[in-house]
């Protein structure tokens, strides 16, 4: 399994890169994000609602689970770090085979309710304002998307 690694020194290079990835989603593509508190798990989901032509401003959905926008695709933001019982029936799976794409906040917590191919982003603090981005493929929809935007 590869892993591509990229830093970003401020918040505009994390939405630049996460609306660089928007611009090559499909519908029912998956990411799942992990990462500490202020991380920039909403961050990332920000650039990338605006490579998908999303106008509304998002934010987290922390004590709502799941938001949908409207733009070149839906996207579904889900924060799941509340969810009680992970096997708790909330439908993600209609999400997940939907027409959007679907990002999931926490999604360690459901980790029994994900799909078998996804994209898997795990945001870490660097030093100062740097962050990095470890970026995971699981499955060949994901390697060939990653292929595509570290070429």
């Amino acid at each position: 399994m590869n892993e591509y690694i990229v830093k970003t020194n401020n918040t505009e290079e994390t939405l630049q890169f996460s609306k660089e990835l928007a611009q090559r989603l499909q519908p029912g593509d998956v990411i799942t994000l992990e990462g500490d508190l202020g991380a920039g798990k909403t961050t990332f989901t920000k650039g990338l609602a605006v490579g998908l032509d999303i106008t509304k401003n998002v934010s987290s959905p922390t004590f709502t689970i799941i938001k949908e926008y409207n733009g070149r695709l839906p996207l579904y933001h889900m924060d799941v770090y509340r969810l009680e019982d992970s096997y708790e029936d909330l439908g993600f799976d209609e999400y997940f085979e939907g027409q959007g794409v679907t990002v999931v906040e926490w999604a360690h917590l459901i980790e029994e309710q994900l799909p078998n191919e996804l994209l898997q982003i795990k945001i870490t603090h660097g030093e100062e304002n740097t962050r990095i981005l470890t970026i995971t493929p699981i499955g060949k929809r994901y390697e060939m998307l990653c292929k595509e935007l570290f070429a």
